[in-house]
């Protein structure tokens, strides 16, 4: 399992990034590793969908629960990767902490690439960040 946290500090109020970040259905506009996303269902504060990801166009099976301003869970039920993306919301002041954490790795045969994949993830992860935050910040 590989263990990629990465964090950055936004100059606005929780709900301005709560706003951004809980748009689920954008999230393909600054994460470059999803390419689509699809809901298939909601049931009470879980969202299911199927997400293609960069990686070989390959399918991944997500449940999605969010918790308002506070958090983002996203954890892959079936596909290429196992395990969970969580964001992570922190009031300080007159700014915001968020925190993106993964536990993550390539299911079956796979999994003997995970940690190859480790830095791409986590590249990534800080771009989409970057993005969120100067989206949030402009």
């Amino acid at each position: 399992m590989a263990t990629i946290v990465v964090q950055t500090e936004i100059k606005a109020t929780i709900e301005k990034v709560w706003e951004v970040i809980s748009d689920i259905d954008n999230e393909p506009e600054f994460w470059k590793g999803t390419k689509k996303v699809k809901t298939l269902s909601v049931e009470g504060d879980i969202i299911k969908r199927e997400i293609t990801i960069a990686f070989r166009d390959q399918k991944c099976l997500q449940e999605i629960q969010l918790k308002p301003k506070k958090e983002i869970k996203a954890k892959f039920t079936k596909g290429i990767l196992e395990g969970t993306k969580i964001i992570t919301l922190t009031p300080k002041n007159d700014k915001v902490i968020m925190e993106t954490s993964w536990e993550i790795k390539l299911s079956g045969m796979m999994n003997m690439f995970t940690s190859m994949i480790k830095n791409h993830i986590k590249s990534g992860t800080e771009q989409a960040m970057k993005s969120i935050k100067k989206e949030i910040e402009k």
